[in-house]
């Protein structure tokens, strides 16, 4: 038989781990968020294998703000516009529920076209100047730094300027959405595939990119904890993300 004392034990740990559990999910839905990264569209300035916090508050809160993307509200409250430059989160439109990460290119009522691999705002060549040639296996890939109209830079990846998305037609973002594109131009599935992914709508964004809290290179499986220490980028540890 259970003593009163055994009772209250199990009472007070039981309330414990709800308000635990509740204060994670305030945090998670208004403040920030993890994500990690699946995948390379946005190398160099993510690598796979990236954990990054997502602030929730940057562009105020819409539904996909809430677990699951609950429909309690259309638009969003406290809004906030992105700037041009910033890496954001966002709900993917064909959807509404697949998380992408990319870097906010075009604002509403620009035009956005790629000409020979350079990236044309507003009728305007985007300032690309070559930082390094590198390898990626038996591929010659070239790092540029993109300086865009409001002096954001970054880092972009190109492979060359003749691949699929390197000559694009004139895209016209409209009235509440964005245009997005990875960092690895040439390995990214971005707005620039209008049937995939296209313009996103401002309500669809879920938050701006702040840091990488940790990051692996792979090559350590979960149970070789042996093998952890050597796996962990520890130069990308809490690395804030331009």
């Amino acid at each position: 038989m259970a003593t009163k004392q055994n009772k209250g034990g199990f009472g007070e740990t039981l309330r414990t781990v709800i308000y635990a559990v509740l204060i994670a999910l305030v945090i998670r839905t208004f403040a920030f968020e993890p994500f990690s990264i699946p995948s390379g569209s946005m190398i160099p300035t993510l690598l796979v294998g990236d954990y990054l916090f997502v602030s929730k508050y940057a562009y105020g809160y819409s539904r996909f703000s809430l677990p699951l993307g609950l429909p309690l509200f259309n638009g969003r409250i406290m809004a906030d516009q992105p700037e041009r430059g910033d890496v954001a989160v966002f709900k993917l439109p064909a959807d509404n529920s697949t998380d992408y990460i990319k870097r906010v290119i075009g604002l509403p009522g620009d035009r956005i076209q790629v000409v020979d691999g350079i990236l044309q705002i507003n009728g305007e060549a985007v300032k690309r100047e070559k930082v390094r040639e590198t390898r990626v296996g038996q591929a010659a890939v070239t790092i540029y730094r993109e300086t865009l109209p409001n002096g954001r830079t970054h880092l972009i990846r190109e492979r060359g300027d003749e691949n699929y998305f390197d000559n694009t037609p004139v895209y016209e973002v409209p009235k509440g959405h964005y245009f997005m594109m990875g960092d690895n131009r040439d390995s990214s599935q971005d707005s620039r595939a209008l049937q995939r992914v296209g313009y996103v709508p401002f309500e669809n964004l879920v938050g701006r990119a702040e840091v990488v809290f940790f990051s692996h290179d792979g090559s350590a499986s979960i149970w070789e904890v042996w093998n952890w220490p050597t796996a962990i980028r520890y130069g990308r540890l809490l690395h804030g993300i331009d």
